[in-house]
């Protein structure tokens, strides 16, 4: 199963991640070897300008299904995605800049659309933010989240606009923006709005404590902690939702600055909301319960 890593591949993360956190050379980290068994992306650019993918589909990926690594300018547009493994993930986009990702559909096993920007000691060296996006007219049938921020946004994240978008059946999060305190960098002027969905764990999260494998497979070398200041929901309709927004800041740099409003959530399930370390919340017009 996808889920049931074997010894070999928890040992080989845990080597590429220490060698990466010690600085030793790309060309030195070579992993293709014995049962390592790491998995490849489907659709990898590094370092192009001016790429245009349109018009085809794309079916079960072995990991992340496109990759955006570090390129400048393109569109993504009228593609048609489905890969329900691990970590299937549909278009991350990561250390890049100028992008339009539009009219496409995604059914994922892991998030749809994901920004991303880099891990880390690689990512502070390489200095590459990823900033003007903007994503619009997707449907996606199934997912982990709609738009996820992170976790790995070590070069910084700005300037992300998504609107118009559907997941009509359910995601796990609407909008997620993830790091933790060894990520640094910052996140900023991140927008989602216009948005219809069906069912929701969390129609917003801000989470700033996810490590996921990591945070038992390898210690802490660096301690940095992430700026996040400006995220903003706008005009959102969802059917049902465990809670409408939870956000969870790092007490020693607190989340500034998150605007949500005319969200409507249809049938809450547990909590509406839950804030802590975030400085300057507005909420406007965010309602619940079946309108008559």
């Amino acid at each position: 199963k996808w889920f049931a890593r074997p010894k070999a591949h928890m040992d080989a993360l845990r080597k590429l991640y220490t060698m990466a956190s010690k600085d030793v050379p790309v060309e030195k980290r070579q992993m293709a070897v014995g049962e390592n068994h790491l998995r490849p992306h489907l659709i990898h650019f590094n370092r192009c300008e001016n790429v245009l993918l349109d018009s085809f589909k794309i079916r079960e990926s072995p990991f992340w299904t496109i990759h955006m690594y570090m390129c400048n300018g393109g569109i993504v547009r009228n593609l048609d995605v489905k890969a329900h493994g691990h970590n299937n993930d549909g278009i991350d986009l990561e250390m890049t800049r100028n992008f339009l990702v539009e009219d496409c559909t995604f059914d994922q096993g892991d998030d749809a659309v994901v920004i991303k920007a880099g891990r880390n000691r690689d990512a502070w060296r390489l200095n590459t933010p990823t900033e003007n996006i903007v994503i619009r007219n997707c449907n996606i049938l199934e997912g982990h989240t709609l738009l996820g921020i992170g976790s790995e946004i070590s070069g910084g994240i700005r300037n992300v606009y998504m609107h118009d978008c559907k997941a009509p059946q359910s995601v796990r999060r609407l909008f997620f923006v993830k790091t933790n305190h060894r990520r640094g960098a910052f996140i900023e002027n991140i927008h989602m709005e216009n948005i219809r969905t069906g069912h929701v764990q969390r129609v917003l999260e801000i989470d700033t404590d996810v490590l996921y494998q990591w945070r038992e497979l390898v210690p802490t070398y660096e301690e940095r902690i992430t700026r996040i200041d400006g995220i903003y929901l706008k005009n959102v309709i969802c059917d049902s939702a465990d809670a409408i927004y939870e956000l969870k800041g790092d007490a020693k740099l607190p989340v500034k600055n998150v605007v949500i409003q005319d969200v409507h959530v249809d049938k809450v399930n547990d909590f509406v909301k839950k804030v802590h370390n975030v400085k300057n919340v507005k909420e406007d017009n965010v309602t619940y319960g079946l309108l008559h």
